[in-house]
């Protein structure tokens, strides 16, 4: 079988990518062919298509206004993303297509040449996109719904992205144009979810050709350790949406539980003010840590912790923290509670609650014999339902029924 990969990075830059890249070669080591189609970039992995590649576009970079004009209209449509994935389906002739993260710089034009060769379309939905402009269903410091029933106007209303008004406009029309008008995402014969949360949401605003399949992890990578060790652990993308100013106001009433912050992003400077302005001395801001030298830390933790105050789809992290088996502290939104469940696989608290965050950090930090036994549950919950194999089988099957 011949399959096109689509997605608009090419190199490990977040959990969409990680899946693809591993998807990828899983399908290679099967005996399939893959076809990559994405953006050019300085990161990207060596491809054999990347001639057909659209030109790298960075929508948060300002060059004048006559770029920032043509970018503005590539971000609606994209022709030359189009015209591109057209030259590659003539030469490759692939089998099917299965889609990742796609919009803005690729764009929804692409489908109407997927379906223009009878290419049967797959999309894996590793966020919102699908109902929110935003695509995080999260605006302004919370959680938000608002843009139901195609009432995308809110996206501008409240400046959902980056709180900028006229990127939140382009984006407010880039919603309209293919929700609404060109209808461009009516073109995909399946959409599969992560988790059983997105796939509820999505049902909840009318869309219902979905199935749920939880990503995968390559467990022989990952030789667990249920020891438990010294220290809490957060791991990921330092940003708004993920609580950790929270986890900082919980930590510095509780001298006696050390924090260790691995990663990077836009809120890194405000996370390294807060510890050294209140003297928060049991945290350490630890920066961007990637293999073997990540999962030792992964390894010497007593708990992972996600205190995440939006709708978390089927995190990476949790997963990683399963297969090395350590137990995860997690707020109770999105797919969090399908993965940790509370006493078992770990300990769930209300999101954005203060006091039930140090109240169950403080009931489980010292009971060493349960979070060993919660870190085994942990690694279990992988080995039963995110093993290559299991995945593999299922993908294969998705593919062989839409090639039907």
């Amino acid at each position: 079988m011949k399959i096109l990969q689509i997605n608009k990075f090419f190199y490990k830059r977040g959990g969409a990518e990680a899946y693809m890249l591993a998807l990828s070669n899983m399908l290679r080591q099967q005996g399939h062919q893959v076809v990559e189609f994405s953006m050019q970039h300085p990161d990207n992995l060596e491809s054999p298509y990347s001639d057909y590649f659209v030109k790298h576009i960075d929508f948060q970079k300002r060059q004048g206004f006559f770029s920032d004009l043509k970018k503005s209209a590539h971000l609606l449509y994209s022709w030359q993303a189009r015209n591109n994935l057209e030259k590659l389906i003539k030469k490759e002739k692939p089998d099917i297509a299965h889609l990742h993260n796609f919009y803005f710089q690729l764009t929804p034009s692409i489908l109407k040449v997927l379906k223009k060769y009878n290419i049967p379309m797959v999309w894996t939905m590793h966020d919102y996109k699908l109902i929110c402009p935003n695509y995080r269903l999260f605006t302004q410091g919370r959680v938000c719904e608002r843009c139901k029933a195609h009432k995308y106007y809110n996206c501008f209303t409240y400046k959902c992205m980056q709180n900028n008004s006229s990127y939140s406009f382009l984006v407010m029309l880039e919603t309209y144009l293919h929700n609404l008008i060109l209808k461009s995402y009516d073109q995909i014969d399946l959409y599969i979810s992560p988790s059983q949360f997105l796939q509820s949401k999505v049902a909840q605003w009318g869309i219902n050709k979905v199935t749920q399949l939880y990503n995968f992890i390559n467990l022989k990578d990952f030789e667990p350790d249920y020891n438990p060790g010294q220290y809490l652990l957060y791991f990921g993308r330092l940003a708004e949406e993920k609580g950790l100013l929270l986890l900082l106001q919980a930590l510095r009433e509780m001298p006696a539980v050390n924090l260790k912050i691995v990663g990077d992003g836009p809120q890194k400077q405000l996370l390294a003010k807060y510890i050294k302005e209140y003297n928060v001395n049991n945290v350490q801001l630890i920066g961007h840590t990637t293999g073997e030298k990540l999962y030792n830390l992964i390894k010497q933790a007593r708990f992972v912790i996600l205190p995440s105050i939006w709708y978390e789809n089927n995190p990476i992290s949790v997963l990683e923290a399963f297969a090395l088996g350590k137990p995860v502290i997690g707020s109770d939104l999105g797919g969090i509670p399908e993965l940790v469940k509370d006493g078992q696989t770990g300990v769930i608290f209300k999101a954005n609650d203060l006091n039930d965050l140090k109240d169950k950090i403080n009931k489980n930090y010292n009971n060493l014999e349960q979070i060993s036994q919660m870190g085994r549950q942990a690694r279990l919950f992988v080995e039963t339902n995110c093993a290559p194999q299991k995945h593999y089988e299922q993908i294969e099957l998705i593919y062989k029924k839409l090639l039907k």
